[in-house]
């Protein structure tokens, strides 16, 4: 297969998911989106479709194929080391006002959404099933991590842990995937109207979530101050992903375990992690601008990257 047709095959695979942000952003731009629907779509995601969605697709998955305890490792681990090397960056180089935010911007990546909607457009049911195991992690991680970094450079504000905690328990995706995991372990066969309801309610997902994704997107706020903001993304969008997915590639670490890996390591910052600067007092400005650089940035790094690790033969 040529590079021509392999480059070819990676848009058909990446486009399709970075339109629907550039649409929703236009829509919000044209007015024909507000910010009141892209609170309700978000919550609406968040909180219904999207654990549907995670729920179907564990429970249609092979636990024996996508149940990988070596790769949830791998990525635990990579994403710890990836956190540490942020902050070692920051202390070096980011004034230590920002380095919270700098940290949280260059480590906490979109899985829920971008990673899972790339893992399904690369690799099907396998993708959704194994991607939706590698969330739970993902969501306890990132959530602990970036309370613990912010709190760091901010004496003045106190972190509930108690209150962290009871949230990411009652985390409707992680509950989807405790719920789940019996349903696909005891091949639990529900009625056929069920689960047809259920794919009607889970479609609804990644092209919402996906418009809402541009829809947040500020070109104007992105002006304002670039380069702190550049320099987290190019950590989470360009430096990160290539040693994570570099180290895995060492470890052998292949194909579709591999790709969604990449996935996960090279989506764009996650929105949530503004609500977290502006609940812990931090500059929200910067948090806005890194995750609208590293949203726009991402349609250009993913497409490479996938068509680099297809070229060579490693997805």
């Amino acid at each position: 297969m040529n590079l021509t047709t392999i480059f070819l095959q990676t848009l058909e695979t990446t486009l399709p998911v970075f339109v629907m942000v550039f649409i929703g952003l236009g829509l919000r731009r044209i007015g024909w989106i507000d910010g009141t629907f892209v609170n309700t779509a978000s919550s609406l995601v968040f909180k219904g479709t999207l654990p549907t969605l995670v729920f179907l697709g564990i429970i249609r998955a092979d636990l024996q194929t996508t149940l990988n305890p070596s790769l949830l490792l791998f990525y635990a681990l990579a994403t710890l080391g990836g956190f540490a090397l942020a902050w070692l960056w920051a202390i070096w180089r980011v004034r230590p006002e920002d380095r919270g935010v700098y940290v949280q911007g260059a480590f906490r990546g979109n899985c829920g959404i971008v990673g899972l909607a790339l893992a399904a457009s690369l690799y099907g049911d396998y993708g959704l099933s194994a991607g939706a195991l590698l969330l739970g992690l993902v969501i306890v991680a990132y959530n602990v991590l970036s309370v613990i970094v912010l709190t760091a450079y901010r004496p003045g504000q106190s972190a509930s842990w108690r209150k962290i905690l009871r949230d990411i328990a009652r985390n409707p995706l992680i509950l989807s995937v405790i719920v789940a995991i019996p349903f696909a372990w005891f091949e639990v066969q529900l009625p056929t109207w069920v689960l047809t309801s259920g794919d009607y309610f889970a479609s609804l997902t990644l092209p919402l979530a996906l418009l809402c994704v541009g829809a947040t997107i500020s070109l104007s706020s992105i002006r304002a101050d670039t380069a702190t903001a550049t320099s987290s993304s190019l950590m989470k969008m360009i430096v990160l992903p290539v040693l994570c997915t570099g180290a895995a590639w060492l470890l052998g670490f292949r194909g579709e375990q591999l790709g969604l890996m990449f996935t996960f390591f090279a989506s764009p910052t996650a929105a949530a992690s503004f609500v977290m600067v502006k609940a812990l007092g931090g500059n929200e400005r910067l948090a806005a601008n890194i995750i609208a650089l590293s949203t726009l940035m991402a349609s250009v790094t993913v497409t490479l990257g996938v068509f680099a690790l297809r070229s060579a033969g490693m997805i």
